[in-house]
C-alpha cells in the first residue's frame, strides 16, 4: 500500500509538471500559422520561442517523476492518475484569470479524486516482468505506431480530416505511455541502456502526438479535441494493460468491477473537466465570461463550439491560429 501511495504521489508530481509545461507552451502555439498543420515547421517555428521550449523543458522534467511512478504502481493506476494535472491547470486559471468554478467544475473534480482512490484501493499487483509478451507487444505497438501516423501518411496522398488527427494524436500519447512502462521494467531489472531506448522512443512518440494535437487544434475547437485525446491515450493502454504486461483485472477484488468503475468514474471526471470553458480560457490565453462567478451553461458551451469550430474536416484549417488542449498530461 506504501508503494501505491508514493507511486500517486510521483504520478501527480509528473503530471504537476507536465502541465505546467503545457500552460506555458499553449500561450506560444495558438499564434502558429494554420499553414504550418501536421509539418515539422510548426516545431521550428514554435522552437524559437522561449516560453515554449520552457513549457517543453517542464514536461520533459516530468517523465522521470512518470517513470518513477511506474516502478511502485501499476500502469492501470499512474496512467490514470496523470488525470490529476487538470487539478492543477483550474487551480491555474482561477489564479490567472480570476475565474471561478461552477459546479460542473466541482462535480468533474471530485470524480477525478474519488476515481483515483477508488483505482488505488482496487488497482492489480504491479508486474514488471514482460518478457514472455515480447511478440505482442512488437505487434501492438507496431500497430498504434502506424495508427499514430496515419495522419501524415494520408497527407502525403490525399488528405488527413482533424477528426482522425485528434484521434491518433492520442494513440502517439497512448504509445508514450507503454513504452514509459516498458522504461520502467527494464530500469527495475538494471537494464539501464534499454530502458534509455525507451525513453528516447517515448519522446519521439510524444512529438508526434503533440504535434498531430496541435494541428487538430487549428481546425477544431479545444472542447472537441481535449476529451477525444485524453480518452484515446488512457484508455487503450489500460485496456492493454492485461493482455501485455500482466496486470489483470481478475487479480482485483470482485472481479475487476469496482476497479472498472472507478476508473469510469475517473476517466468522466477529466474528460468533463477537459471541456470546462475556464480550462479551456487558459489555453487559449483568453479570458472567459462568467454570469454569477459560475462557467457559461452546456448550452453555452455549445454555442460556442458551434461558433468556433468548422461544420467540415479540412485539409488545412481555416483559422489561423493553434489552440493547445489541457489532453496532453498523460503522455
Amino acid at each position: 500500500m506504501v508503494d501505491l501511495v508514493l507511486g500517486i504521489v510521483a504520478a501527480v508530481g509528473a503530471s504537476t509538471l507536465y502541465s505546467l509545461g503545457i500552460a506555458l507552451q499553449a500561450m506560444d502555439a495558438k499564434e502558429a500559422p494554420h499553414q504550418q498543420y501536421l509539418r515539422l515547421s510548426l516545431f521550428t517555428n514554435l522552437m524559437r520561442r522561449g516560453r515554449w521550449l520552457a513549457g517543453t523543458g517542464l514536461s520533459i522534467l516530468g517523465w522521470p517523476l512518470q517513470v518513477l511512478a511506474l516502478l511502485l504502481a501499476p500502469l492501470v493506476l499512474v496512467q490514470p492518475a496523470l488525470a490529476t494535472g487538470l487539478l492543477v491547470l483550474m487551480f491555474l486559471a482561477q489564479r490567472m484569470l480570476g475565474e471561478h468554478a461552477g459546479k460542473y467544475e466541482y462535480l468533474a473534480m471530485a470524480a477525478i479524486v474519488i476515481g483515483v482512490i477508488g483505482v488505488g484501493l482496487t488497482a492489480p499487483p504491479r508486474s514488471a516482468n514482460h518478457t514472455s509478451e515480447e511478440l505482442k507487444i512488437a505487434i501492438v505497438l507496431g500497430c498504434l505506431g502506424v495508427a499514430a501516423l496515419l495522419p501524415y501518411l494520408l497527407r502525403a496522398v490525399a488528405r488527413s480530416p482533424a477528426s482522425l488527427t485528434m484521434v491518433c494524436a492520442g494513440f502517439a500519447f497512448a504509445w508514450g505511455g507503454l513504452a514509459t512502462k516498458l522504461a520502467s521494467d527494464d530500469l527495475a531489472q538494471g537494464q539501464v541502456l534499454v530502458a534509455g531506448v525507451w525513453g528516447l522512443a517515448t519522446g519521439a512518440a510524444s512529438a508526434v502526438g503533440v504535434l498531430s494535437e496541435m494541428s487538430a487544434l487549428q481546425s477544431r475547437a479545444a472542447i472537441q479535441v481535449a476529451p477525444v485525446v485524453y480518452v484515446t491515450q488512457t484508455v487503450i493502454p489500460v485496456v492493454l494493460a492485461p493482455l501485455l504486461l500482466g496486470e489483470h483485472f481478475s487479480d482485483t477484488p470482485l472481479g475487476g468491477i469496482p476497479l472498472s468503475v472507478s476508473l469510469a468514474v475517473l476517466v468522466g471526471g477529466a474528460t468533463m473537466l477537459a471541456r470546462s470553458q475556464v480550462l479551456l480560457a487558459l489555453m487559449a490565453g483568453d479570458r472567459v465570461s462568467t454570469v454569477n462567478g459560475s462557467t457559461p451553461s452546456r448550452s453555452e458551451l455549445s454555442q460556442e463550439t458551434i461558433r468556433s469550430s468548422p461544420a467540415t474536416d479540412e485539409l488545412d484549417p481555416p483559422t489561423s491560429t493553434t489552440r493547445t488542449s489541457p489532453a496532453r498530461i498523460g503522455r
